[in-house]
């Protein structure tokens, strides 16, 4: 029963832990692109599923919302996926011509085939400026694998922005409505551009990076926030200093010769003592001897002279005495500097995993979600403190390791970007897919490999 419940709560705090962090990771990229001006159509917590809780957005026309399957999250920014086509700008003309249209007819009208056609209504798609249309009549439905048959035009102004775009006025005159013909005024290479300006593909270099950076730095900077307030506001025990014990360890020969906390230390091996750097350099002297001697304590108002039991000419290196504690709270610098010197021992840890000399090493010390669950479950426990301690070190963790330069990682799309930048053109899809692959196999090792240590380490203890 015991372990039942065990797992329920590991499962429970684990993924509470890791749902907030992806999902404020995942706010990085929306509120970043937002910024920019750049279409967000989905912003959720959970991955993809045709179950979900949502609701849409009248100001920014994004779909926000949760779905069961809470193993991350998931933020769509209109032009992040596929190449562009050169028929796009006809084939967006053609729907916006009739409204709504079959994929068919649009590759008669436009003359290329349907495969074609198809890839353009896709790119259309993940821009934001057409929609599928998912007919009953013909037993289709959204979540199914192929795309429907249809496609239509989407809600747009006066000045044709749509729901996603900032400063639009759907609801005013001039604006029409869902799979409405909306024929274009001009040039369809014109309309395209003016399309192209509201996506991920239409920004600049620095504010795509800014875009894939700015979710692994949410969560560095919310790791930091987290350990400077709980340092300044909760925290930390350090030694008081004084000479009064705060505990014994169990088996210890300071419980075999009687010492218990609270005792009062006045001597030992008959130096007298008045403070626990005084006890340190007494010990020092009587331990490594190999010989008993004396400690002299106050308890409840009588002295106690109690005889430490060593065994003849070995020398021991440990009493088993404890400091007595005291909350010392940490200035703001004095946080901060704690918070930066973690954060630089975290970049330490990753950058080893890329030393192929280092991996494994580092893999042996990482833990997988089973890992962070159990942890999580232990720190909840342990008291609200403990529990947000380790969501910051796993959020910090989150951070620097979505910025390795190894796709599918935002470090990694960092990484396309600066070599498409130095190319001077776009690096083809079946190039990006292939390092994708790479990087998928990558971190397929890792999870197996760290998820094995965890279930080792819990059943084997």
């Amino acid at each position: 029963m015991s372990f039942v419940v065990g797992t329920i709560s590991a499962v429970f705090w684990g993924l509470l832990v890791l749902s907030v962090l992806v999902f404020v990771h995942e706010g990085g990229h929306y509120l970043a692109a937002r910024a920019f001006g750049v279409r967000v159509t989905e912003f959720f917590l959970g991955m993809p599923s045709p179950v979900k809780l949502s609701h849409k957005s009248s100001r920014h026309g994004t779909e926000v919302g949760v779905t069961p399957i809470l193993l991350g999250g998931y933020t769509r920014i209109c032009g992040m996926e596929g190449d562009e086509f050169p028929d796009l700008a006809r084939v967006l003309a053609c729907v916006q011509r009739h409204g709504r249209v079959a994929a068919s007819a649009v590759a008669a009208e436009v003359g290329i085939d349907v495969d074609e056609a198809y890839r353009n209504l896709a790119m259309l798609v993940d821009w934001g400026s057409i929609r599928p249309f998912y007919d009953p009549d013909l037993d289709e439905r959204p979540g199914q694998a192929e795309w429907p048959s249809q496609f239509q035009t989407i809600p747009r102004d006066a000045d044709m922005l749509t729901e996603y775009d900032r400063g639009n006025h759907i609801d005013g005159p001039g604006a029409s409505v869902e799979a409405a013909p909306r024929p274009l005024v001009g040039d369809p290479d014109s309309f395209l551009a003016q399309e192209r300006s509201h996506t991920y593909l239409g920004c600049s270099f620095p504010q795509r990076v800014a875009m894939l950076v700015a979710g692994p730095l949410v969560n560095i900077a919310l790791a930091f926030v987290i350990v400077v307030s709980s340092l300044m506001l909760v925290g930390v025990q350090v030694a008081s200093g004084q000479n009064v014990l705060g505990g014994v360890a169990q088996g210890s020969l300071a419980e075999a010769a009687g010492l218990a906390a609270g005792d009062v230390v006045t001597s030992i091996d008959g130096v007298p003592v008045s403070s626990w750097d005084d006890i340190s350099s007494a010990l020092d002297s009587c331990l490594p001897a190999g010989r008993d001697f004396e400690i002299t304590v106050e308890r409840g108002g009588e002295t106690l002279v109690l005889t430490v039991d060593v065994e003849d000419g070995v020398p021991q290196e440990m009493l088993g005495i404890y400091s007595t504690t005291e909350t010392y709270h940490l200035s703001f610098a004095e946080a901060s500097s704690t918070a930066l010197n973690y954060a630089g021992q975290v970049v330490g840890f990753v950058v080893r995993l890329l030393i192929p000399t280092h991996t494994m090493e580092v893999l042996e010390q990482s833990s997988s979600i089973v890992g962070i669950s159990v942890a999580a479950s232990e720190a909840a426990a342990a008291g609200l403190s403990e529990l947000l301690m380790l969501a910051a070190a796993v959020s910090m963790s989150l951070g620097f390791m979505n910025l390795l330069p190894i796709p599918p990682l935002d470090g990694g799309k960092i990484l396309i970007e600066v070599i498409q930048l130095a190319l001077g053109r776009p690096l083809s899809m079946r190039a990006q897919n292939v390092v994708s692959y790479v990087g998928l196999a990558f971190f397929l090792f890792v999870f197996v490999f760290v998820l094995r240590n965890d279930i080792l380490r819990i059943f084997q203890g």
